[in-house]
């Protein structure tokens, strides 16, 4: 898929673990893991903007469109 996550890298930038930022936003860690493996195939905005206040950064810091990553 041409969307790749960069969960986490801003979430070791911000030295925060899986654990804390679960705890944070407020969702699971399964769902968590598999937002951040790449795995997801889509996001709601409003999780989307939790884990940005959650890290104080930017949807574009988490989410990159690579051409041809298919």
């Amino acid at each position: 898929m041409p969307i790749v996550v960069n969960l986490d890298v801003m979430m070791a930038r911000r030295k925060m673990s899986l654990n804390e930022l679960s705890a944070k936003v407020d969702i699971t860690l399964s769902n968590l893991s598999i937002l951040k493996t790449g795995k997801a195939k889509a996001i709601r905005f409003s999780t989307l903007d939790a884990i940005c206040k959650a890290l104080d950064c930017q949807p574009a810091d988490i989410l990159e469109y690579v051409p041809g990553e298919d």
